[in-house]
């Protein structure tokens, strides 16, 4: 007899290409398990209609799934990691990461082969990420950037029929579901860090569900794991959400983990970024210090300065 389980999923495209990904992996892996997915609509879902950063809830596209864990209606939520915030609730836990995506952005434009930097002067960029927003406007302060929302197809047909001249997607999100024929450049990382967390899977269950937890980690990859461990706790300490421009990446390599970060003003005029080496067996401890570096090099200013301004409206 086999053992059902069921994910919780958000309905987008891309979220239910996540759910069947690890429905599938889940699967393959375990012979005696079925799955399957359960469609429910966050908060993030329904109001499209305001910038994220006016919103200001950090739990926007998870706190839904997360009631449906915690009244034992779903056995597993499966989220894209940059929309799980850093504090789980009580009860539920982070029990396996997938293996990590491509983490960079890339650049829509109506030329193959635009990049940021040839972008023409005063060119109007849509990207709904203060993130982006930042680092767009530190290289390039001519240009004008407007607001968009929705999924990744739907701001894709917003741009076609806009009068824009580029917007700004997650690599992951458009190379998943098959959209690379728009993608006009790839951004490095050098140039924009990704969120943290970006281009992997975070598979949230019940705390006590052992037997879930257990099938679950069959699909876990602890390399990406320690990767958005530095990241997350980097995030935490710096108390950071969709209202703080932040990017981070973590690499694990033969020689340690190595972390860079960035954190921002909102018009981009002011950026502080830092890169750290550390163990690859206390990446939690990597992200605590480089935020800590940040907030001494003076992130805390800008911080204070984005909470203040928020707090005010």
């Amino acid at each position: 007899m086999k053992h059902k389980i069921i994910i919780g999923s958000r309905g987008s495209e891309l979220a239910l290409w996540q759910a069947n990904f690890v429905k599938r992996e889940l699967e393959r892996k375990n012979k005696n398990v079925s799955v399957e997915i359960k469609i429910i609509k966050t908060k993030g879902d329904k109001i499209l209609d305001v910038a994220l950063s006016k919103i200001g809830d950090k739990s926007l596209f998870t706190k839904e799934l997360e009631t449906e864990l915690l009244n034992k209606k779903i056995d597993l939520a499966v989220h894209s990691l940059k929309d799980l915030q850093t504090e789980i609730p009580k009860g539920l836990k982070l029990v396996a990461v997938s293996k990590r995506h491509n983490v960079q952005d890339v650049l829509i434009a109506r030329k193959k082969r635009t990049t940021i930097l040839n972008l023409p002067a005063g060119a109007t960029v849509a990207t709904g990420s203060l993130r982006r927003r930042c680092q767009l406007l530190h290289i390039r302060p001519d240009l004008n950037l407007v607001e968009l929302r929705g999924n990744v197809p739907s701001r894709i047909k917003k741009f076609l029929e806009s009068d824009w001249d580029a917007i700004i997607l997650a690599r992951a999100g458009v190379e998943r579901l098959k959209l690379n024929k728009h993608i006009s450049s790839i951004i490095k990382t050098d140039i924009m860090l990704p969120a943290v967390g970006q281009g992997a899977l975070g598979i949230e269950t019940s705390a006590d569900n052992k037997i879930v937890n257990e099938i679950v980690k069959s699909i876990h990859h602890e390399d990406t794991y320690k990767e958005v461990l530095a990241e997350r706790a980097l995030l935490k300490t710096l108390e950071g959400g969709c209202q703080v421009p932040i990017g981070a990446f973590a690499e694990v390599k033969p020689n340690g983990l190595f972390l860079n970060a960035l954190i921002g003003s909102l018009d981009g005029s002011i950026t502080f970024s830092k890169r750290m080496r550390g163990s690859k067996n206390n990446p939690e401890e990597v992200g605590k210090k480089l935020a800590n570096d940040l907030l001494k090099a003076g992130a805390k200013i800008i911080l204070d300065e984005i909470y203040r301004t928020t707090r005010e409206k």
